[in-house]
């Protein structure tokens, strides 16, 4: 992937969804009124398509040699009579993606599995809404399939509805994800539209005329009527620039999984980081930690995380390692794995290998990190902090230091010996090359949230919420369940110099806690390697990356 490319996707994954969540106010104009939910098989979510309004407008943009339109169309899937929810997982890397309804009846909980193929990762239903695009002509000019992550922008469509979403807010897209979980309250609807910002629809300015439906196989599955919204379209051309900027994020509409993340994390992942994984744009205060673990009626997602306020003093007492629950830390394979000439940051006119590394939690607690600065002094003392499951702090230990980077692309508090990585020789005894590095922590992507005390709805999403600034006296770094922390790096300092490296196949692994300073759960899984082949001359070297299984993403 080019530094253009990646700096482009940068720019998307900063598309809000305001503008489709705005959208949503006038479904409750054609939804049933309060109390008017329809009776049906108990437990069994009634679903609908509809279009939340009879006309739409559209921008047509022109950047980087493409044109088109983003054919968000405001339709939505409707969800009434009982949740819409399922669990997505795959057991390893080497076994299929396996889709699950989750049907909620009260007490009683049972589930469906969805037929073996049909959902292959964790983006959404594939192939679930057909759109046909026709001109003023009556002529089709377009005809597309596209894929309903039922996460997507989503609002109520009664009174009566839930107040709040507890669900995750998008679908993932990291390519090692291991487990996800998508969901549609009783009484809402999500954004059904769906498309790729890589592929614009290629429409002139004018009128047209878009048929929906849900494909046949869904409506057969779930039993939607085949109801076909027809919309009307304006495409008007983009004035200014057509530099893809502000315009586009004022008239964006919804992505769903396609930009996951706000914006602000983009220096923490380096200026030409891809999107991310998805995670939610709503970083609101979640307040004060209630209740953590797995008790009663919070091993769902819905457990709230510990506040991200660090504490105003030192821990004081003698420090302890209760025996409470405790993270696991886990690495991913690297992924995003491309050759740098070093212009974003390393020594221009040099090779280096840049890749993405991630370290996630699969728990069954968060990792709590806070650090201290004494005045003048310049790293800051890191502790890391211990909850029952009331979410009672038990205890703290010293767990080495944090220290300010002052780098384009980070200006943030690192916690020292989280994770490094290393490019290994091909029988992966001999270290080739070392990055070792600090990083700040923040739940960029959701990697499993099925595991036990998963938090669907993490707060500290991006740096903002996480890292602190340079005059900071104390900040507080949260890994939660379920999330993991992804480094592009392609930042200074952060991807390989291989301007000498001969070429042939190599390793590149990533360590989670290699200090063992940190405590976990497990300490005998902070592991990963990819494979790699270097190939080329200099200053035109070239990669290729194998299949790591069944995961055939470079």
């Amino acid at each position: 992937m080019t530094s253009q490319q990646h700096r482009k996707r940068v720019k998307r994954s900063a598309l809000a969804v305001s503008a489709a969540l705005a959208v949503v106010a006038g479904v409750a104009a054609t939804a049933p009124g309060a109390g008017a939910a329809p009776s049906s098989t108990p437990g069994k979510p009634k679903l609908k398509l509809i279009a939340a309004s009879n006309s739409v407008t559209l921008e047509r943009y022109e950047w980087d040699g493409q044109a088109g339109v983003f054919l968000d169309l405001g339709t939505y899937v409707t969800v009434d009579n009982a949740p819409l929810e399922f669990k997505v997982k795959r057991k390893s890397y080497k076994d299929p993606v396996v889709a699950q309804q989750i049907l909620r009846d009260g007490t009683k909980t049972t589930t469906k599995t969805l037929p073996a193929g049909l959902v292959k990762d964790f983006s959404g239903l594939p192939g679930f809404l057909e759109v046909s695009v026709k001109n003023t002509a009556g002529q089709e000019v377009a005809k597309t399939k596209g894929t309903y992550c039922p996460n997507n922008a989503s609002g109520r469509i009664r009174p009566d509805g839930a107040a709040t979403n507890h669900y995750p807010e998008s679908c993932p897209t990291n390519p090692f994800t291991l487990g996800s979980v998508w969901g549609v309250e009783k009484g809402w609807a999500s954004n059904s539209s769906t498309f790729d910002y890589d592929k614009p629809l290629d429409l002139p300015a004018g009128q047209y005329t878009a048929k929906v439906r849900v494909a046949k196989k869904y409506r057969d599955l779930f039993g939607i009527p085949d109801s076909r919204p027809t919309i009307k379209v304006t495409v008007r051309q983009q004035q200014g620039d057509g530099g893809g900027g502000a315009g586009l994020t004022a008239h964006s509409g919804h992505s769903g999984h396609a930009g996951q993340q706000a914006a602000g994390h983009a220096g923490h992942h380096g200026p030409d980081a891809p999107t991310p994984g998805a995670l939610s744009h709503a970083l609101e205060d979640r307040g004060l930690a209630h209740h953590l673990g797995d008790g009663r009626g919070h091993t769902d997602g819905s457990r709230i995380a510990p506040a991200l306020k660090p504490a105003t003093k030192r821990p004081t007492g003698r420090a302890s390692v209760p025996d409470v629950p405790k993270p696991d830390l886990r690495s991913l394979p690297a992924f995003n794995i491309a050759i740098s000439d070093g212009e974003d940051g390393d020594a221009p006119g040099k090779d280096y290998l840049a890749f993405s590394a991630n370290v996630w939690n699969a728990g069954p607690a968060p990792l709590v990190v806070d650090g201290f600065r004494s005045p003048g002094k310049e790293l800051m003392d890191a502790y890391q902090y211990f909850y029952d499951a009331n979410g009672k702090q038990v205890g703290y230990t010293p767990t080495g230091t944090m220290e300010w980077d002052p780098r384009e692309g980070h200006e943030h508090w690192h916690f020292t010996d989280f994770a490094s990585y290393r490019l290994l020789s091909a029988d992966q005894t001999k270290e080739v090359r070392s990055g070792k590095e600090a990083f700040c922590l923040a739940n960029t992507d959701a990697v499993d949230y099925t595991v036990k005390n998963a938090n669907w709805k993490p707060y500290n999403t991006d740096l903002s919420t996480a890292c602190g600034q340079e005059n900071s006296i104390s900040v507080r770094e949260v890994l939660d369940v379920g999330s993991g922390d992804t480094y592009t790096q392609d930042i200074p300092g952060q991807s390989f110099d291989i301007t000498d490296v001969p070429n042939g196949t190599y390793y590149i692994q990533v360590i989670a806690n290699p200090a063992k300073r940190l405590k976990e759960t497990h300490t005998t899984n902070n592991v990963a390697v990819r494979k790699v082949v270097l190939g080329g001359t200099p200053g035109a070297r070239t990669v290729k990356v194998p299949p790591h299984h069944l995961i055939n993403a470079g």
